[in-house]
């Protein structure tokens, strides 16, 4: 070596390698003020899972709550159906009471009604949908208006009385009748919002039965007045028929000499074709009845010929109807030149009355003559068809 520098050999390079123009360097984005991605945010996902969540358990709390208030609401024609053939029609001649209103069938023939109907009574029947008619007899009442009916003879489903206590804001239904006798039902609300009785109330009403959705008993429409009316609770009705019973005395029999039924007016059902002579006489015999039933026996004259009336006097006429009550009539022939009328008809009285045989109700068809007398119709005379056979025969 003569001591001047030798060059360095060539660097080696592994095989295979680029070359140092194809080495790759750090890549930097072409342009530096666009947004790189983001990782996945991980708050916004547990965040969007929290809402779901939510929705789910809204939806659920909401189908819930609609379930609920679907069991709670009482479908008002399904429940007539059902309890419709329980509620009866309940007529009395009384002392003291207005001698109409509707009733239930609980058990073993007893009814439950409303007292200011039977208050004081002379004879009871109570009439089944069907039209059938059976006696009743006053077993007790409570000092809220309840009055207990033992009824001979029927044998229908009664409604029942719960065990365990409705929901209190379950929706109900009072099932009654109407004054011309038509059974129908009314949503009164529920325990906790109830509806108020004065809006569908009538005075033939009074004693229907207050029932659930299921068809049970849980309360029943009382009161002295349609004003008045309100429902007894079932917690009262409980001990009022139980085998036990607390909360009830003794009924009262009535012991006045001329008791009246109800004073409504009362027209005869058309059983023939309508014309205008079968309005007419439908006419006379509605006001027969009426007055009657009234006990306004001086205005019955003026629809009596005179010569009926010879016979027919005032004191007359209040001494053979002086307990007596007429009801669901029926027109069932008319004579072409309106010369007669017949009509089918139901009459209650005091089985302690003159020719009553111990009976309380009978069932009369009777053929009315009419002639004219200044211009209209009026009773010439009267025939009894056939005889007078119990109303619960």
């Amino acid at each position: 070596m003569d001591g001047r520098e030798q060059p360095r050999p060539p660097r080696r390079v592994p095989a295979g390698a680029g070359t140092l123009t194809q080495m790759e360097t750090p890549r930097r984005p072409a342009h530096p003020s666009e947004p790189q991605p983001r990782r996945p945010w991980i708050f916004g996902r547990v965040l969007a899972g929290f809402v779901v969540l939510l929705v789910i358990v809204a939806g659920g709390a909401g189908a819930g709550w609609y379930i609920r208030q679907q069991t709670l609401r009482i479908d008002t024609a399904a429940v007539l159906a059902s309890a419709g053939p329980a509620v009866v029609r309940v007529f009395a001649t009384t002392c003291a009471g207005t001698g109409e209103a509707s009733g239930v069938l609980i058990d073993n023939g007893r009814i439950l009604t409303a007292t200011s109907a039977v208050d004081q009574p002379k004879s009871i029947v109570v009439m089944a949908p069907d039209g059938r008619i059976r006696r009743a007899n006053l077993l007790a009442t409570s000092a809220d208006g309840v009055a207990i009916l033992q009824s001979i003879g029927f044998d229908e489903s009664p409604l029942r009385l719960p065990k365990a206590d409705p929901d209190p804001n379950a929706e109900r239904a009072l099932v009654g009748y109407t004054a011309a006798g038509k059974q129908v039902v009314n949503a009164v609300g529920s325990e906790a919002d109830p509806e108020a009785l004065s809006q569908f109330m009538n005075a033939a009403k009074l004693g229907g039965p207050v029932v659930s959705k299921s068809g049970e008993l849980v309360g029943l429409v009382t009161g002295d007045t349609v004003q008045a009316s309100t429902i007894v609770a079932l917690s009262k009705l409980r001990g009022y028929v139980a085998q036990a019973p607390s909360g009830v005395t003794v009924g009262t029999l009535g012991d006045c000499a001329q008791s009246r039924g109800p004073q409504g007016a009362i027209a005869p059902e058309l059983q023939v074709a309508g014309t205008p002579l079968a309005q007419e006489a439908r006419q006379l015999l509605a006001g027969y009845l009426t007055l009657e039933n009234q006990q306004d026996f001086a205005a019955l004259q003026a629809l009596y010929s005179p010569k009926y009336a010879k016979g027919m006097t005032e004191a007359v006429d209040r001494n053979k109807h002086q307990t007596t009550y007429f009801f669901n009539p029926r027109i069932t022939d008319l004579a072409p030149d309106g010369s007669s009328v017949r009509m089918a008809y139901n009459v209650m009285y005091s089985p302690e009355a003159k020719g009553a045989g111990g009976q309380n109700c009978s069932r009369l068809d009777t053929r009315f003559s009419l002639v004219r007398s200044r211009g209209k119709l009026v009773i010439d005379a009267t025939k009894a068809l056939g005889g007078s056979p119990a109303c619960d025969t």
